[in-house]
């Protein structure tokens, strides 16, 4: 063909890119398995080199949100992500594979077996991954661990009431270790750690701080509520012995020194652990204390032991006991302590007479002779009774104890010139006390009248009650106290008597009662 140049052949132009290699499936099964390593070798082996640099960037995004380890594992939706991502790289370099040559690694075939041996890469790192990220979990556990040990040292510094929520909180972490992951390192390692848990929360009873010991070894023995005894071994039972103890020391204790929590640690005993060696020890202890009390009525503070010995017998009385023998028992001892102490009162009177304190001395006697009526001292106490309250007007009265001395040589006679019932109560060498009715048509004197010279009540020509009573010689101090709903003032007389003489004694009312001889 000649085109009109002479001496130039005609060339074809050359081709814009290579023609499309026949479709080959092999190989683009290949690109798709290279592709699914995740870092873009499919698309290397076509020379596809910015979408090789796409799958090295979403690969490097996963890691940097992978790593380090942590035992959350990977965010789910990373994972969806990056899992659709390799789908769709996988499908994208199968179509892109399906008529494209090869630039290496060789013959189709040949690329999609080291494929597929590529694709050990992804499977061996979700391995390594799975147990960095079991270890991550068993470091996490293991600082939880940690932390509850620190809590447990924390509150050993502190007393138990200030550190009872630390251990509360370290006991519900060893358990959540021990039953929520039971095959991790630090679950193994929880059976030391209760271990010094319990001698820490009991550390007060091994320093022999008995009653401090009672709260916690208290709250140890509830600890098998929040954790199986299977678990606990033989911690379960560990505080029982100690607590027994504790309670025992810490009551007997309180028992000798009068503090007031002393029934209720007995009582905890005797109900918790009945059977102990340290409950049958509580009657005899509390017997012994009884004793003690009692043997004081005859010490330098008989009123002091009367009080000790009704409030032993009060407080007795609170204990709960754990059976109906222990229950005889103390009930017994209770009784015994208000016996003594009633039959003791009359020491305290006499006391407080010896001190001066005339009316204590008075209401105590009251009450003894009137708690005790067949006792020896009764009569005594009466009489004791009569003097101190003379002496609260007469204070000279109360110098000396009165005894059971009765009769004399000498004759006092009293009259009554009063309306008023009037009791005569005297005491010196004998002590004793009678009444004299009111005077029909007497009446009540004025204060001028009392005061005139030739005042003299009882003055003859009226029948006046009258009493006559044999006296020894000696100081006689006379008390006239109006009976009933009179408002008359109790009146005194001191009279010293000898032999060879005549008394009388005259009662009358004025603004208060007056006496006169």
């Amino acid at each position: 063909m000649y085109d009109g140049t002479y001496g130039q052949p005609f060339v074809p132009p050359m081709p814009s890119a290579p023609p499309p290699a026949p479709a080959d499936p092999v190989r683009a099964l290949a690109v798709a398995v290279l592709n699914l390593s995740g870092l873009g070798l499919g698309y290397a082996v076509v020379r596809r080199w910015a979408l090789v640099a796409l799958c090295w960037l979403a690969t490097g995004v996963l890691l940097f949100v992978a790593l380090p380890a942590d035992p959350g594992g990977v965010p789910v939706a990373a994972l969806v992500l990056y899992a659709l991502f390799l789908l769709a790289v996988a499908a994208h370099g199968a179509r892109v594979g399906l008529r494209t040559r090869l630039s290496g690694p060789g013959p189709a075939p040949l690329a999609l077996a080291l494929g597929l041996v590529l694709l050990a890469v992804p499977a061996g790192g979700v391995v390594w991954y799975d147990s960095a990220r079991d270890e991550a979990v068993q470091q996490m556990l293991l600082d939880r661990l940690e932390r509850a040990d620190r809590l447990v040292a924390a509150a050993g510094g502190k007393a138990f009431g200030s550190g009872e929520s630390d251990y509360r909180r370290a006991l519900a972490a060893y358990e959540d270790l021990s039953a929520a992951h039971p095959g991790s390192r630090a679950a193994r390692q929880v059976p030391a750690r209760m271990r010094t848990y319990y001698t820490t929360v009991g550390a007060p009873y091994a320093q022999g701080q008995y009653c401090d010991a009672i709260a916690p070894l208290t709250y140890l023995r509830t600890v098998p509520g929040h954790m199986p005894r299977t678990r606990l071994g033989e911690l379960a039972s560990w505080p029982d012995d100690r607590l027994a103890a504790s309670l025992y020391a810490c009551a007997s204790s309180g028992l000798a020194g009068g503090q007031s929590t002393w029934p209720q640690q007995f009582g905890q005993l005797l109900t918790t652990f009945p059977r102990s060696d340290q409950a049958a020890q509580v009657q005899p202890a509390v017997a012994s204390a009884v004793t003690r009390a009692a043997a004081d009525l005859g010490g330098t503070d008989p009123c002091g032991a009367i009080d000790r010995l009704r409030t032993l017998g009060s407080s007795i009385g609170t204990i709960t006991a754990g059976g109906a023998d222990a229950g005889d028992a103390l009930g017994k001892e209770a009784r015994r302590a208000t016996a003594s102490a009633d039959s003791g009162t009359y020491a305290c009177g006499v006391d407080q007479y010896r001190d001066g304190d005339f009316e204590a001395a008075q209401s105590t006697m009251d009450d003894f002779v009137k708690a005790n009526p067949q006792h020896k001292n009764r009569a005594l106490a009466q009489k004791i009774a009569i003097a101190a309250e003379i002496a609260q007007t007469v204070p000279a009265a109360g110098k000396r104890l009165p005894t059971t001395r009765s009769g004399g040589g000498i004759a006092v006679t009293v009259r009554n010139d009063s309306p008023d019932p009037v009791t005569v109560l005297y005491t010196g060498p004998v002590t004793g006390s009678f009444t004299l009715k009111g005077c029909s048509g007497c009446t009540a004197y004025s204060l001028v009248d009392t005061l005139s010279p030739g005042f003299k009540p009882c003055h003859g020509g009226r029948s006046y009650p009258q009493r006559t009573i044999s006296l020894p010689a000696g100081t006689v101090y006379f008390l006239h106290k109006p009976n009933g709903d009179s408002s008359a003032s109790p009146a005194s007389d001191t009279a010293k008597l000898s032999p060879g003489y005549v008394y009388t004694e005259c009662a009358y009312t004025t603004q208060s009662l007056g006496s006169g001889t």
